[in-house]
């Protein structure tokens, strides 16, 4: 006898209505985060190693001796050059699905099939519409009948009224949307205090958003190495560069992702005053916290750190 499975929203095809508007919500934020930080990088130097790649928000750069990778100094100190925004915001990236529940990316795809930001990818899952990214919507509900998802649905619907009433974010009107929301911060914030604190509450409202998404829409990450992929199921691309990836051909090994995965934190030494113009010294790094690199840059700006970064912070 065969067995029907129901399936729920998003398992069957169809969107998770509530979670439409906190789609856009995070897309949004998105946008707002990289205005924020871009404007505020302009008036506090980020440092990078050029040998370990450690990062530091503020001049003068620590003190701390931690380089220990090969060519580094004898003494593990750092060789310090100034370093950007992408430096204190990682770029993660999955492959875009044009059908969420239907087959993975196989390796023979994967120069065939874009990648964009795992963040947008996600919102894109979750109900926001971008020509440039399409994506299928379906009006009727997948079905699992003897453990096989059937799709009873025509391929190419002719009508397909699923994301009526939604709002669309097309791309060129995400990036002069983008481009607005920079003129507005250079031309009425007179402080760099001001868009920290903007900054930082989008920092916190688009991790937030994401978590909600996670509860209802999958995300896939290698448990050996960083790669992400949304969606139910992880692609099939064999390009896992992790310890002993000969022996599993490459392959990844899938398993559920978090927040850290798709927004994952660069931690830096927090600086308690940054005014005083003294550099981090290696005798007291114990007594020293850390702070994700977005929020420390922030809050050399003037912006309050949140409740739920006070443990790292160690200002006890």
């Amino acid at each position: 006898m065969v067995k029907e499975k129901i399936l729920g929203p998003p398992e069957n095809g169809l969107l998770v209505k509530e979670l439409i508007p906190v789609a856009h919500d995070v897309f949004a934020a998105r946008t707002e985060l990289l205005a924020c930080v871009t404007r505020v990088a302009k008036s506090i130097a980020i440092y990078t190693c050029s040998l370990c790649g450690e990062v530091h928000v503020g001049h003068p750069p620590h003190k701390i001796r931690t380089c220990n990778v090969a060519g580094s100094l004898a003494s593990k100190e750092h060789s310090w050059k100034l370093g950007n925004v992408e430096h204190i915001l990682s770029h993660v990236e999955s492959f875009h699905l044009y059908d969420r529940i239907g087959r993975a990316v196989s390796h023979n795809e994967r120069l065939q099939v874009d990648q964009i930001p795992a963040v947008n990818e996600l919102c894109i899952q979750a109900g926001i519409d971008i020509p440039q990214y399409p994506t299928r919507r379906r009006v009727f509900p997948a079905y699992n009948l003897a453990g096989k998802v059937i799709d009873f649905e025509k391929r190419f619907p002719k009508e397909d009224r699923s994301s009526e009433g939604i709002e669309t974010f097309g791309f060129w009107g995400n990036r002069k949307k983008s481009s607005e929301e920079n003129k507005s911060i250079d031309v009425n914030a007179d402080e760099a205090q001001a868009v920290a604190v903007r900054g930082m509450e989008t920092w916190g409202k688009m991790r937030s958003g994401i978590s909600k998404l996670m509860q209802k829409y999958a995300v896939q990450t290698c448990g050996y190495c960083p790669e992400v992929q949304v969606g139910p199921k992880g692609h099939r691309v064999r390009n896992c560069q992790a310890y002993k990836h000969q022996m599993r051909d490459g392959q990844h090994a899938w398993q559920e992702a978090t927040v850290d995965d798709l927004v994952p934190p660069v931690y830096v030494w927090h600086v308690q005053d940054p005014k005083s113009g003294k550099p981090l010294v290696n005798e007291l790094k114990r007594y020293y916290g850390m702070l994700p690199a977005v929020v420390e840059l922030f809050a050399q700006a003037g912006a309050k750190v949140s409740c739920d970064y006070t443990g790292l912070m160690r200002e006890d």
